[in-house]
């Protein structure tokens, strides 16, 4: 006989108390914003699990195998950059700027592919595959016989970069408790050494292993210094990916299994990250399951058969674009964000393609072309991002600064450094005001690769960080045009940079979401 409706209606309240129970977990960063209430109420008995569960062993071996990523993101463009000028000797191509113009197409095509790829085939793959392309193709290309072998490589490599920050910050923060996602600030301090650890091998192998520009009959054998370089690198890509995928065991992220609806499976990975933590965790399928029951009381029965071609036809579809832009709110949140990714991607190439020829306009005489003095500046420059990423960490857990805060001061005072290094007509003027501005960028880029992420909900998240890093590439590709088809003569790009950080600053202001002391959903 069929319960009453009285039963029913019973039934259910208690199920909703329940899963109010089940709820008590720190406050949500996208609380408000529109989210599917069962899938909320499940992320938040997650959030509470990973918590209880605490930071333990498993997530600082993650801190560290995730630093790979964020190191492979920061460290390939500069190796692009310093073995440019090598290559333009040997090869003297009609267009050098076509090797930034490769990278920054495979850069783009990385952040689509394994953006949107990590919400549809899971983080696992991704995660473990993406520093393995980048290794490959960087030590392929030592043996490069031409510009046009060395561009097609740039872009190889770059794709398997362009996945790791997309896919990087996803899984490390969808296993961060709550009270721990500064963190994913920090991290940011393995792409300040990065730097640091490119100019050191760059110093004796391209600084003594290289033509000269003066040089008219550079051939391979002068100039082996940069095939070297890619040795080094494409090796050290390796040996990430061999501690990866041999030392570490990655497990798929709770968060997104839930989002999939394999709840089960969510629970299992819980359970697993507490053993290897040496904790225990009370979290049961029961206590998600009860969730459900926020949803309709009427589940549409469906065939199998049904359902399979249902879930392929979601792998195509815009149903991770979709939530994103579900309300106004959130909408206006991803739209922003996107928006100050993308003027930041063009900034940064446009102010390094124009200043040459605005200080040459100002009688600027560095007198530091000696190998010493390039690569020392180049050093030190380097190594101020490093405490730059270290308080950043710091900044944005202050009660009265947070995330938007800390990361529209750095981008603006960003934009103003740059600004004042147009002015430097000396060395050490020109040193100083890059040691400045690289300070700043690199407190702006730990916080803004932090925040992006947290703002996005877990199962939409690698299509968010898709779409940012997206908008970031494609702008950046249109730096290297410019720089080929307009007339180098001219100061303006060199202040719409500037101008575009400041703009960036002042538009995260505008962000409706704050996420310090939130936990992410």
């Amino acid at each position: 006989m069929a319960d009453s409706p009285n039963k029913f209606d019973e039934e259910r309240k208690n199920s909703a108390q329940e899963v109010t129970v089940l709820q008590e977990a720190p406050t949500a960063v996208l609380e408000g914003g529109g989210l599917d209430p069962v899938y909320e109420a499940k992320a938040r008995v997650l959030n509470k699990a990973i918590q209880d569960i605490g930071m333990g062993r498993y997530q600082w071996q993650l801190f560290v195998v995730i630093g790979f990523g964020w190191a492979s993101d920061n460290l390939w463009p500069i190796v692009t950059s310093l073995i440019f000028t090598p290559i333009a000797n040997e090869f003297s191509p009609t267009r050098p700027p076509f090797l930034t113009l490769s990278q920054n197409i495979g850069l783009l095509v990385g952040a689509i592919f394994w953006g949107f790829g990590c919400d549809i085939f899971g983080r696992r793959w991704a995660f473990n595959l993406t520093i393995g392309i980048t290794g490959v193709f960087g030590l392929i290309a030592a043996g490069s016989p031409n510009f046009a072998a060395i561009s097609v490589f740039a872009a190889l490599w770059s794709i398997g970069v362009g996945g790791n920050l997309p896919v990087d910050s996803a899984i490390f923060l969808e296993f961060l408790p709550g009270s721990h996602q500064y963190l994913l600030t920090v991290l940011s301090v393995d792409w300040a050494l990065a730097q640091v650890f490119a100019t050191l091998v760059a110093w004796p192998l391209l600084g003594n292993m290289t033509c000269s520009q003066t040089e008219e009959n550079c051939i391979k054998e002068k100039n082996m210094g940069w095939r070297y370089f890619m040795l080094v690198m494409g090796g050290v890509a390796m040996l990430m990916f061999i501690v990866r995928f041999l030392a570490f065991t990655i497990y798929e992220s709770p968060k997104f299994l839930m989002g999939k609806g394999q709840d089960a499976e969510a629970v299992k990975i819980v359970h697993e990250v507490a053993r290897r933590n040496g904790k225990t965790s009370t979290l049961t399928l029961d206590d998600l399951e009860a969730c459900n029951r926020l949803g309709s009381p009427v589940a549409v029965p469906q065939s199998h058969a049904a359902t399979a071609i249902k879930k392929n036809l979601e792998k195509v579809d815009l149903s991770h674009i979709k939530p994103l832009f579900a309300t106004k709110k959130i909408a206006f949140s991803t739209s922003l964000i996107t928006l100050v990714w993308a003027f930041i991607g063009l900034g940064f190439p446009l102010y390094n393609a124009f200043l040459p020829y605005i200080q040459s306009t100002r009688g600027a005489d560095f007198g530091d072309s000696s190998t010493y003095l390039t690569y020392r500046n180049t050093l030190i420059i380097a190594a101020l991002g490093v405490p730059g990423c270290l308080l950043g960490g710091v900044l944005v857990e202050l009660r009265h600064v947070g995330r938007k805060g800390t990361l529209s001061l750095a981008t603006i005072a960003t934009g103003v450094f740059l600004f004042c290094s147009t002015t430097a007509v000396t060395s050490d003027a020109l040193l100083g005001w890059n040691c400045a501005y690289n300070f700043m960028s690199n407190i702006m880029y730990a916080v803004l690769y932090s925040y992006t992420p947290e703002i996005f909900p877990t199962k939409d998240r690698g299509t968010g960080n898709a779409i940012t890093a997206s908008a970031n590439r494609v702008f950046g590709i249109m730096a290297p045009i410019v720089a080929m088809f307009a007339n180098l003569k001219t100061s303006a790009p060199v202040y719409v940079s500037g101008a575009l950080f400041i703009a960036s600053g002042v538009l995260v202001l505008l962000l409706p979401f704050e996420s310090r002391g939130k936990a992410s959903l």
